[in-house]
C-alpha cells in the first residue's frame, strides 16, 4: 500500500487527487466513493456530513455532499458526470466515520458514470498515486497524516 507523509493509500481502490477522493470499482458499472485518508486529515474531525439525494446527476466539478468539521466547510466534488445511486446515511448520523475508517464504513456516495471513458481519464490507480499526491501535499502544504 503507498503510503505518503503518514497517509495510507489502498493500492486496490482508484483516486482522484485533485478532489482529495478515493473511488472503488464495484464491478457493474458504479463506484463507492469516499474521502481520502489525505483530506480528512487536512479537514480534521468531521462534524456534518450530508449529501445530494440518490437519483440526482452530478456534473462534474460539482459536489455530491457538503462535508463540515470544526476548521473546514467545503464540497465533495466528483471529476466526471454521475449520478447517485446510494448514500451513506451512516456517516450522515455519525460523520466521524470518514476520519475512524477512511476507506470502509466512512464511505460517502455510490455513482454510476455517466460515461465510463471519461471516469477512467479521471482516476489514477492506487499503484501509481504516490507521486501525484506527494505533489499535491506539497502544494498544498500538507505535512501529513498524524
Amino acid at each position: 500500500m503507498p503510503v505518503v507523509r503518514g497517509c495510507d493509500l489502498p493500492e486496490d481502490l482508484l483516486y482522484d487527487v485533485g478532489n482529495n477522493l478515493w473511488y472503488r470499482d464495484n464491478g457493474d458499472e458504479t463506484f463507492t466513493v469516499g474521502m481520502t485518508m489525505i483530506a480528512t486529515g487536512m479537514a480534521g474531525q468531521l462534524v456534518a456530513f450530508t449529501p445530494k439525494k440518490a437519483g440526482k446527476t452530478i456534473a462534474a466539478g460539482k459536489s455530491c455532499a457538503t462535508v463540515e468539521s470544526g476548521k473546514w466547510v467545503g464540497p465533495a466534488k466528483l471529476g466526471f458526470d454521475a449520478e447517485i445511486i446510494a448514500v451513506n446515511d451512516n456517516l450522515s448520523g455519525n460523520p466521524k466515520l470518514a476520519n475512524s475508517d477512511s476507506y470502509g464504513e466512512g464511505w460517502m456516495v455510490k455513482i454510476k458514470p455517466v460515461d465510463m471513458g471519461a471516469a477512467a481519464s479521471v482516476l489514477t490507480p492506487g499503484n501509481a498515486v504516490a507521486a501525484p499526491y506527494e505533489a499535491k501535499m506539497a502544494a498544498d502544504e500538507f505535512v501529513g497524516c498524524a
